[in-house]
């Protein structure tokens, strides 16, 4: 069995962190906040919050979790409760800060009315992508999350600084972040994304989900 195989059978099954979480294991709930809160902010930047209310958000939506974990049956509902929450309390402060609509909505009320499903289903999508990637990111080998994370970043760290961290020649960093990304794209929960059409399976997509 090879050491990536060795990892997706070891690694804490999503699970397995909500049963501990919900008997009030700390490690277990951090291991959930740290997979999944990029989710969170992710919404949070597209509803153009600044930090301030979107640590609130995420702080809100975190509480209300811990509340009601336990009543979540399916573990692979999780991603979609914290989508929906976290889009609730966005629409929630953007409400109370009395701000205008974001570009491209519509102010009248049946409009309202006919995006919300849209943008529900949105948001169910996304972190459905959000999840899987958060899966197959935590099972990559350190020096491939590592380059992945600077690579990503913005700005992108730069070539040298990259070189210089990870000890990879500047020439060869591109080919080294390809190696990772075809580990990411083989990594089932992946794979059947892209098989399914809703994953390009790129760089690109990594970033769109706000994985970082």
């Amino acid at each position: 069995m090879t050491t990536q195989a060795a990892r997706m059978r070891d690694g804490p099954s999503l699970t397995d962190l909500m049963t501990r979480a919900t008997g009030g294991d700390k490690q277990a709930w951090d291991a959930l906040v740290e997979r999944y809160i990029p989710l969170v902010w992710s919404i949070c930047r597209r509803h153009r919050l600044d930090n301030a209310d979107a640590r609130d958000v995420s702080q809100t939506v975190w509480r209300q979790l811990a509340g009601q974990l336990g009543t979540l049956r399916n573990p692979a509902a999780l991603a979609g409760w914290l989508a929906i929450a976290s889009q609730q309390e966005c629409d929630r402060i953007r409400a109370a800060a009395h701000q205008p609509p974001r570009p491209g909505q519509l102010p009248e009320a049946a409009n309202i009315r006919a995006e919300k499903p849209r943008i529900a289903q949105q948001e169910l999508l996304m972190a459905e992508r959000h999840a899987a990637l958060c899966e197959a990111f935590a099972y990559l080998p350190a020096h491939c999350r590592r380059l992945i994370a600077m690579l990503i970043q913005d700005p992108p760290a730069p070539d040298a600084e990259i070189s210089a961290e990870l000890g990879i020649p500047a020439p060869s960093i591109r080919q080294h972040c390809h190696g990772c990304l075809e580990k990411l794209r083989r990594y089932p929960a992946i794979a059947t994304l892209i098989h399914a059409g809703t994953s390009s399976g790129s760089e690109t997509s990594v970033r769109a989900v706000g994985l970082f």
